[in-house]
């Protein structure tokens, strides 16, 4: 690719969209967590001014439950002093700084990363429009390859810093382009393997690579002089080896403690967590996770080599948990196990840092099990991510899924509810255990478009047991984590609710599919019905009270500003929640009496 194809997607239109598109989602999420406060100025018209009162924002907008802005971007105009200017994502950050609280040390790079998401948006907005009807009926991949918004929180979510442009074109998930991993040998003294109890290295890197790979590999290191025996075998994203480990490893490479085998033999496509590669090759075999030193979303989206020491007991554990379980079974919850994870310890990078140093996540892996080899006949896999896609004619995806069912809207819904919802409300009940179930992290089965299923991904690193006291395996028992009484329902309250539901009931409301209200009429059916199949739970349900009048504002965005670097402490992730406030719960007026009521 040429310099000049290379930013062919960045036109004056194409910038001028993207703009607008995310001028619309900051004013919006902005508003949302109480940053910025819009003044009204006709009916169902807004204005937000800029800290110094000069320049104005004037827009439409319909205000929805839990507090949602859903702006309509044609509408929104910018002014100073008279004059109409084009809206500008970085211009308004620049103009709300005080606002948002952006230090001087923050500042540049977040606006870096709002630029690459303008980026990132026009690049999408240079490939062929895909209708919302034919997504509907796609395949996996080319579903995950199509998403276009990211994180629906975040406003600076696509920031990828460390990327160059061609760097974007090759590794991004939106570019569709088939990767190979590159592969290497590092030496048993540094790395730790681990894997679950009916699995072992040999037979993973076996059914991963292939005998004439492996031999090839082999061939490699003996050339040098070196014992196969004495190493284990790392797949590595090759923007880390090219960026990172060939420059910053360069001593382990020189020791011969580092061997670089080249690539392996299977295309993968990255998927939207940008360091997970997806076999397409044989859709059969593991993802592999990968370390990737690039600054996304509050991270650098490294991998800990200490931390993947645990992961397949985690995962083992957690999936027994989930078969063991009557209410889990009976919604059909499945997790993709990461079977085996490994790791490079770097003892001089570990002799100057603390265990969060980015310098300790540069070189490790895991293999995560496929969804595919488990599929029924008949059915297709989606990301959940897709349920708030929007395509450029404004359809939103959801809706031609419900379409595609035959099936009226609420029992659509409830259907998703009732293989998303429950599994989550159990796990927090029985359990004391949250997900981060956000649209990335969850698969969906669809038979015709209706949800039969779900599957979880991404266990170990995400998983959280709130109760330190918890009586897990030894190994397992990273995951608990002291968590406030009061906090613990936001793990529905807030990364359900609030960051998926808010988005996706304003998406069927304002596209005419679903009225807001019966949606979360739904919802709260749902949980009634819950909370009628577990009444040895009740003591329980009642303690964490999901029909509340309100619940706590927790703020995403507030984390990034704050600090963009690393938004919490994965060991600790209460003591970073920034909060504003409180949220109407849409779910209040749906509560079931009180058995005191109605006797």
């Amino acid at each position: 690719m040429t310099a000049t194809a290379s930013v062919a997607h960045l036109t004056p239109g194409a910038w001028a969209t993207a703009n607008r598109l995310l001028v619309r989602k900051a004013l919006a999420e902005f508003a949302h967590e109480r940053l910025i406060t819009p003044e009204p100025t006709d009916l169902g018209r807004w204005m937000v001014r800029s800290d110094d009162g000069t320049v104005q924002y004037r827009f439409a907008a319909e205000r929805l439950a839990l507090d949602h802005w859903h702006i309509d971007a044609a509408s929104i105009t910018r002014h100073r002093d008279g004059t109409r200017l084009p809206p500008d994502a970085v211009d308004l950050c620049l103009e709300l700084r005080g606002a948002l609280g952006l230090t001087d040390a923050i500042l540049p790079v977040y606006l870096e990363e709002i630029t690459s998401t303008l980026a990132g948006t026009a690049y999408k907005l240079g490939r062929p429009a895909v209708s919302a009807a034919e997504l509907a009926a796609a395949d996996f991949q080319t579903i995950e390859t199509q998403m276009t918004e990211g994180h629906p929180c975040f406003v600076a979510n696509n920031g990828r810093l460390g990327f160059g442009v061609h760097d974007y074109h090759r590794y991004a998930p939106e570019a569709a382009a088939p990767v190979r991993l590159l592969w290497l040998a590092a030496h048993r003294d540094h790395t730790t393997f681990t894997c679950a109890a009916d699995l072992d290295y040999d037979a993973l890197v076996r059914a991963e690579l292939g005998e004439e790979t492996l031999a090839g590999f082999t061939a490699t290191l003996t050339g040098l002089g070196l014992d196969p025996a004495d190493y284990l075998l790392i797949p590595v994203h090759p923007w880390q080896w090219w960026h990172r480990l060939a420059v910053t490893f360069a001593g382990e490479v020189a020791r011969r403690r580092l061997v670089c085998l080249g690539e392996g033999p299977d295309d993968y496509l990255a998927q939207q967590s940008i360091r997970t590669f997806f076999n397409v090759t044989d859709p059969t075999k593991h993802y592999v996770k990968t370390a990737l030193s690039v600054l996304n979303m509050g991270f650098l989206r490294g991998l800990s080599a200490a931390y993947m020491a645990a992961t397949p007991a985690i995962n083992d554990w957690l999936a027994a948990l989930v078969d063991d379980d009557p209410v889990l079974k009976r919604t059909g919850l499945s997790i993709i196990r990461e079977r085996a994870a490994i790791g490079y310890r770097h003892r001089q990078y570990e002799a100057a840092t603390d265990r969060g140093s980015p310098y300790r996540k540069m070189l490790a892996a895991l293999w995560r099990e496929s969804p595919v080899p488990g599929l029924e006949p008949g059915r297709r896999l989606a990301t959940m991510a897709c349920l708030l896609h929007v395509d450029r004619a404004g359809r939103p995806l959801a809706g031609a899924l419900i379409a595609a069912s035959g099936l009226a809207p609420a029992v659509w819904l409830r259907r998703y509810l009732d293989a998303y919802l429950v599994p989550l409300l159990h796990s927090l009940y029985a359990y004391d255990l949250a997900f981060m179930p956000h649209g990335e992290n969850v698969i969906l089965v669809l038979d015709a478009g209706a949800v039969e299923r779900v599957v979880f991904k991404d266990i170990a690193e995400e998983i959280v047991v709130m109760n330190p006291d918890a009586d897990l395996p030894e190994r397992v028992r990273r995951i608990r984590a002291a968590i406030p009484a009061e906090e613990k329902i936001l793990s529905i309250f807030t990364d359900v609710f609030d960051c998926f539901f808010r988005h996706l009931a304003a998406i069927l409301h304002t596209g005419g599919v679903l009225d807001q209200d019966d949606f979360w009429r739904t919802v709260a059916e749902c949980a009634v019905d819950y909370a009628d199949a577990v009444p040895h739970l009740a003591d329980r349900l009642a303690r964490h009270d999901l029909f509340a009048p309100q619940f706590a504002l927790s703020c995403l965005n507030r984390l990034q500003l704050r600090d963009n670097q690393q938004m919490v402490d994965l060991a600790d992730p209460s003591a970073a929640l920034q909060f504003a406030g409180t949220l109407a719960n849409p779910l209040a007026r749906f509560a079931p009496p009180s058995p005191a009521a109605s006797g």
